[in-house]
């Protein structure tokens, strides 16, 4: 039997040993949803007086990620990417999906689009297939090896460009991008800043772990230019601190944005840049690596080292070691008696 609820079919049988059988088909198409119906009714006849081993789709191996994952933070995004491999793998089973051909269609969507998007892609159904295997639905999963993408030079403003941006920004962007300099939040960290995360008396904000991106909890400790910042923002909203026009901020890559990148002169710039110029700031200015990784709640110490080559300075002390050697060669120093290398005794 077929009924629909809330848009979807949903499917309710007995199979031979007596199992009822319900559950959604994940289409909105009746037609689908008959034909889902069918087989599966099929195939547990068969299991039962056959004894054959279910063979499992990847309709329905995709149904079961997305019921187990509905808690994600990415999964309307992983709706999306699923619906694109949906047009070419829907009804196959799963057993008889292979590398190659999963390959093939993620050359097409890298060649479509990029290589970090097909990245992406390969992520997911590599996710599915494996979980398919826990589930013993199939013996073993395809592998499969990324894409290599190229590294990306990491952008950020000189304290010059900064002041040009600010200037050209409508008051609710201007606070909102001093805010992000002053504390390297991540964009959704500051659209979604709630003023139940802010203590001014003590001069902190939070950022519960549901939150952030690796779900940890991160404490913000608030500087003057961020809270003059926030205090700016009191009496606009009774739930959140920023705001355009009495109403919550969602989307800041808007046409102002990007007029006051044009206006300023500033190219190749993301919003989310503006927590790398954060980082590279903390940097040059001495912030130590470790402290970085705290205050931008990485999860580990590799993700702040792309910023390192930004504050050489702290390796003048080495170079200084073979300083005499090289003045030793270079006739710089030819009144001294050459330097010899002498070993340490052991």
């Amino acid at each position: 039997m077929l009924y629909k609820r809330g848009g979807t079919y949903w499917m309710d049988f007995t199979a031979p040993n007596g199992q009822r059988i319900r559950r959604s088909t994940g289409t909105a198409s009746k037609e689908q949803a008959q034909e889902l119906h069918d087989r599966l009714k099929a195939e547990a006849w068969r299991q039962v007086k056959l004894g054959d081993r279910p063979k499992y789709t990847w309709d329905e191996a995709a149904l079961r990620w997305i019921e187990e994952h509905g808690h994600k933070r990415t999964l309307k995004a992983d709706l999306q990417r699923i619906e694109w491999f949906q047009q070419y793998l829907r009804g196959r089973v799963l057993a008889e999906i292979t590398r190659t051909e999963i390959m093939a269609l993620l050359e097409r969507k890298r060649k479509n689009s990029s290589t970090a998007t097909a990245n992406r892609y390969l992520a997911l159904i590599r996710a599915i297939l494996r979980a398919a295997v826990d589930w013993e639905w199939i013996d073993t999963a395809p592998r499969f090896k990324p894409y290599q993408e190229p590294r990306r030079r990491i952008r950020w403003l000189t304290q010059e460009e900064a002041q040009r941006l600010l200037d050209e920004l409508p008051e609710h962007l201007r606070d909102m991008v001093l805010f992000s300099l002053a504390t390297g939040l991540r964009q959704s960290n500051v659209t979604g800043l709630q003023w139940t995360q802010v203590d001014l008396p003590r001069r902190v904000a939070w950022i519960h772990p549901d939150q952030s991106k690796n779900k940890k909890a991160i404490g913000i400790s608030l500087g003057e230019s961020a809270l003059q910042v926030i205090r700016r923002q009191i009496g606009k909203h009774h739930t959140h601190v920023f705001t355009y026009e009495g109403k919550p901020v969602h989307q800041v890559n808007t046409k102002a944005w990007r007029k006051a990148l044009q206006r300023a002169g500033i190219e190749d710039f993301r919003w989310h840049d503006l927590r790398h110029t954060w980082a590279s700031w903390h940097v040059q200015s001495g912030t130590s690596l470790s402290r970085l990784q705290e205050m931008g709640g990485w999860e580990s110490v590799e993700m702040v080292r792309r910023y390192a080559h930004l504050a050489p300075e702290h390796l003048a002390v080495d170079v200084a070691n073979i300083e005499g050697l090289l003045q030793g060669i270079n006739g710089t120093n030819m009144a001294q008696p050459p330097l010899r290398i002498v070993p340490k005794k052991a």
